[in-house]
């Protein structure tokens, strides 16, 4: 799979801000997080889930963010006929 666009806008010593913009099929690639973090989808949209223990699928809505702790294992692909994208906010 070919890899999603990270574009980082913030990395202070609070906050970590990254848009991921995928192509159809495009995945961020297995990770782990090492912290806490905030996705704020920028599009209504589908992706898929691969972790240890298989695959699922979420449903994403334009602005409705979501919370998660850190030590997160993943990939992410975009499940959409279409590009997708999302913004990352990782707290330090």
């Amino acid at each position: 799979m070919a890899a999603a666009k990270a574009t980082v806008f913030i990395d202070n010593e609070r906050v970590v801000v990254t848009e991921y913009r995928f192509a159809v099929g495009e995945n961020t690639g297995w990770h782990r997080h090492a912290r806490d973090y905030v996705v704020v989808p920028l599009m209504d949209g589908r992706v898929k889930l691969v972790t240890k223990d298989g695959e699922s699928f979420a449903e994403m809505k334009k602005g409705v963010p979501y919370f998660r702790t850190e030590g997160v294992e993943h990939d992410v692909v975009n499940a959409n006929d279409g590009e997708y994208a999302f913004i990352e906010i990782e707290l330090k």
